[in-house]
């Protein structure tokens, strides 16, 4: 379970994304909120720091796997170089993305695979991201 918890860190999240061209994302945006989600993920489990700092808002904050409330320093903390494992294998599904001007809500279903002493477990997680397109 330990394991399982260094890698399960996101559950609500605030990224921050630019789109060309104006502050509100399009009706039918929904594929630039899906690789903005899964930019950020893959961040994750790559320990991408420089990346995890430029998709996440100065406002950012998760809930962790274990309830706490992390904000953006902790949640860079917890990425730092150093500290990198090696992240168990991932699978998104179930995406749903709403988008509400220049807001976008996605909720996912995040499932972790890991083999542990020999015996393989899959873990599933919901998974909910709010992106803010900020430009402009």
């Amino acid at each position: 379970m330990k394991l399982l918890a260094a890698h399960l860190r996101v559950a609500v999240v605030a990224l921050s994304l630019s789109v060309a061209g104006g502050g509100a994302f399009a009706r039918d945006d929904t594929a630039a909120v899906t690789g903005l989600t899964g930019k950020f993920l893959e961040a994750q489990r790559s320990f991408d720091l420089p990346t995890l700092r430029a998709l996440t808002a100065e406002n950012y904050v998760e809930i962790s796997p274990v309830g706490e409330l992390d904000d953006r320093a902790k949640m860079l903390g917890f990425y730092a170089p150093e500290k990198k494992t090696q992240a168990p294998p991932l699978t998104i599904e179930n995406e749903l993305t709403r988008v509400f001007g220049d807001v976008a809500i996605q909720t996912v279903k995040l499932t972790y695979t890991m083999t542990v002493a020999g015996e393989t477990r899959k873990m599933s997680l919901r998974a909910t991201l709010v992106a803010h397109n900020s430009a402009g």
